[in-house]
């Protein structure tokens, strides 16, 4: 409700590029954290650091100057349906 029409404009072309990614199966989640501090989490393959620093740099609201990224190497510990007995 308080974006301005360039930060709605870039916000949804950030989306936009998301919906893409996801086509192409790099991401593997994308969201919001909740609460007073607006923050995202992506979770997306990507073959090496340069090329995940690349998803992230190419992000328009991280290009435009809108929101910081801060890449950060995930792995699977643990996974409903992976790690339970019986599964």
């Amino acid at each position: 409700a308080t974006m301005t029409e360039q930060e709605q404009v870039v916000w949804a072309e950030h989306f936009a590029r998301f919906e893409r990614l996801l086509a192409d199966g790099v991401i593997i989640l994308v969201g919001p954290t909740l609460g007073p501090r607006n923050t995202g989490i992506a979770i997306f393959e990507a073959p090496d650091e340069v090329a995940a620093t690349r998803v992230m740099a190419e992000d328009p609201v991280i290009a435009g100057g809108f929101a910081e990224g801060e890449l950060r190497p995930f792995r699977v510990s643990l996974m409903r349906g992976r790690d339970q007995p019986g599964a």
